[in-house]
């Protein structure tokens, strides 16, 4: 048996001065059991932790972190950068280098804002939606998460489903009731909240490939009829691509699907692994924000000089021939030995995948929304992913979460995970 007593250890003195040990909630590893494994180091396609064991990770501090852990380009640009100084609280020169890459990626953004987090992303992108249609109502789907701003905690999935906690106490009441939610991959729903609504409706937001309730791609045809609809009403379509951008395709879900959102957020891959977002539309949009126009928003280290310069880095290395292909590659060859794994083991496995982004939900699917997500078998589930930590692999510790991959993964890494998923799917078997 791998032996976890370091981590045991640090947990137990964690929690007597951290909520929980942790500084966000899945990484408590209550949709799992057992006690959190603290991580020493990263490098390439894998995590230390502090006992000193080789973890394969897939969960790329939950996406970010697409080219490894440490990848040498990334060190010296930060490096290079640090010996500069962290922060200026003024304009640096690569702000604008990143935003003119991000708007080469995602033409929808013709003017950029970046902040620090994904969450502050979306409440910014909410409050640009509220002030340039003069409407308060806002629409989400279920079990997509946008951060844990107010307006947004309302049938959240991911981490709260995971706590069993639907909402959360110190939302207003007032604020929830501004936030209507319609199932994710139904149109006709969609529809009906507007025709309900009418006039009041400033946005739908949503993730187009949803990685809060497990990976559940969209639909034929989703994404092109949910922007017609809001259209139709006068209302803004916010595409949530904290995890999409630059992972599913180096445009992100727009680019792979055809689709062009009204205003768009991005995080993760665009600070190379350090705390970032952003968020962007067109300029007669984005001129709204202050200080071309009225609606307010800062943060004092926006901008920050070390995550652009790690954003940049990462971005030039996606850029390189065939990357997108070897990520493609990458996750049918992960999928394929999952599957294989389970029909051996006689196990009920839906894996869902776009691109470097999985789900392997234990039922028999397909999962299309969050009632589907929440049939899976999480004890089998919790089964599987301390077989597997056992074995070597980090899966992110909880159903309704996302795997992800990287492109440090090799072909021998590929085979210690199919063989740790053929071992583990034996124990879930076994009951």
């Amino acid at each position: 048996m791998v032996s976890f007593r370091k981590s045991e250890e640090l947990m137990e003195r964690a929690r007597d001065v951290l909520v929980g040990g942790v500084n966000s909630p899945v990484r408590a590893f209550k949709g799992v059991g057992g006690t959190p494994v603290v991580m020493a180091r990263g490098e390439g396609a894998y995590l230390w932790d502090v006992d000193g064991n080789k973890l394969l990770d897939l969960v790329g501090s939950w996406g970010p972190m697409i080219v490894g852990h440490a990848h040498p380009d990334v060190v010296a640009a930060v490096i290079e950068r640090t010996r500069l100084g962290t922060s200026y609280g003024a304009p640096n020169a690569l702000e604008a280098e990143l935003a003119e890459e991000v708007r080469r990626a995602f033409p929808a953004m013709e003017k950029v804002r970046f902040v620090s987090s994904g969450t502050e992303a979306t409440m910014a992108a909410l409050r640009l939606a509220r002030g340039a249609t003069g409407r308060s109502l806002i629409v989400k789907a279920a079990g997509c998460y946008h951060g844990h701003g107010d307006s947004l905690l309302v049938k959240a999935g991911s981490g709260v489903a995971t706590l069993g906690l639907p909402d959360s106490p110190g939302v207003p009441a007032e604020l929830a009731r501004m936030t209507i939610t319609v199932p994710y991959n139904d149109v006709p729903a969609l529809e009906r909240a507007f025709e309900q609504h009418k006039d009041a409706i400033a946005a739908f937001i949503v993730e187009p490939v949803v990685g809060n309730m497990g990976l559940v791609p969209p639909q034929d045809g989703y994404l092109k009829a949910i922007k017609e609809v809001c259209n139709r009403h006068g209302a803004l379509l916010i595409l949530d691509e904290v995890m999409t951008g630059f992972r599913v395709a180096y445009g992100g879900a727009q680019e792979r699907y055809g689709v062009r959102a009204d205003i768009v957020t991005l995080g993760k891959i665009i600070g190379g692994g350090l705390p970032v977002g952003a968020y962007g539309a067109g300029k007669a949009l984005m001129g709204k924000v202050a200080p071309e126009g009225p609606i307010y928003q800062a943060g004092t280290l926006s901008g920050n000089p070390l995550a652009m310069a790690a954003g940049l880095t990462t971005l030039k290395l996606l850029r390189a021939p065939g990357a997108y292909q070897k990520l493609e590659r990458t996750g049918a060859t992960v999928q394929q030995g999952l599957e294989d794994a389970a029909r051996k083991a006689g196990i009920d496995l839906c894996v869902q995948r776009v691109g470097s982004m999985f789900t392997a939900f234990f039922q028999q699917g397909p999962v299309r929304n969050e009632d589907d997500a929440l049939k899976s078998d999480r004890k089998r589930f919790g089964v599987f992913f301390h077989a597997m930590l056992q074995r070597g692999v980090y899966l992110a510790p909880s159903q309704l979460e996302a795997a992800f991959l990287s492109l440090a993964m090799s072909d021998a890494d590929l085979k210690l995970l199919a063989d740790a998923a053929a071992e583990s799917m034996a124990v879930v078997a076994r009951g």
